[in-house]
């Protein structure tokens, strides 16, 4: 990027920064005015995207604070794709880096999540494992299978509520959180992603899963943190939302 480009990305996203010399309309004129106006375009853009991605986090903050925060957070993390998906990935650890909102501990999670959503969403087709090829195993040969994650699973452990409060943020009538943590799993059986609580122990075993851990592995390492584990229950959801692909036995 040369110089004038740089001042003219910089300028762009700061309202206060003067009109970068040289700039000119169609006609030839200074285009002070139109530039203005193209800024003003491109924060309002930008900051709808961050109320769009990240709709749960707005309706926590409320509108005017969201406002806020995008305008300081677009000339932190500028746009560095032309794809708007991509848009808003640094914002988790933004709001973590925020001060005046340690009291919103949670905040940074439930951007997380929203993004864990964003990612699944777009993630590449993969056909289920039926679950009739686990079925046909006997218990010693499920225990030593190993288990391929759809690229839409996402998994997300947080000391939070988390589940709950996005709930709460973003659905109509839902019950306000309970006072326990709570690890996420994304799932994508049709189109849209879907987010489940999980049971204790359970976000353990499926991490063990994804780093090529056999069943029986993932369950006696999980085992050790969570002496009640039950992996039927993680299992079921993995299947029922599409989330494995394969079996190696």
């Amino acid at each position: 990027m040369t110089q004038s480009q740089t001042e003219f990305a910089e300028a762009l996203l700061a309202p206060e920064a003067p009109v970068p010399g040289g700039l000119q309309d169609a006609a030839g004129r200074p285009a002070g005015r139109r530039f203005s106006v193209y800024r003003n375009n491109v924060a309002a853009s930008l900051t709808e995207a961050l109320h769009e991605g990240f709709p749960a986090v707005a309706s926590l903050l409320g509108k005017e604070n969201m406002d806020g925060l995008a305008g300081i957070y677009l000339r932190q993390h500028p746009p560095a794709s032309p794809l708007m998906m991509h848009f808003g990935a640094e914002f988790p650890d933004f709001l973590a880096g925020m001060s005046q909102l340690s009291h919103l501990g949670y905040l940074p999670d439930v951007a997380r999540l929203e993004l864990a959503l964003r990612r699944s969403y777009h993630a590449a087709d993969a056909a289920p494992l039926p679950a009739e090829r686990l079925a046909g195993l006997s218990p010693d040969a499920l225990m030593a299978a190993r288990l391929q994650l759809a690229p839409a699973v996402e998994l997300l452990k947080s000391d939070w509520p988390l589940f709950d409060i996005w709930r709460y943020a973003t659905q109509e009538g839902a019950p306000k959180p309970q006072a326990s943590a709570q690890d996420v799993l994304i799932t994508r059986p049709d189109f849209d992603p879907v987010a489940q609580p999980l049971p204790p122990g359970s976000a353990q075993w499926i991490a063990a899963l994804r780093v090529g851990h056999s069943i029986g592995e993932a369950f006696e390492t999980t085992l050790e943190i969570t002496l009640d584990f039950d992996l039927s229950a993680p299992l079921a959801l993995l299947l029922e939302g599409g989330g494995l692909t394969d079996l190696m036995t």
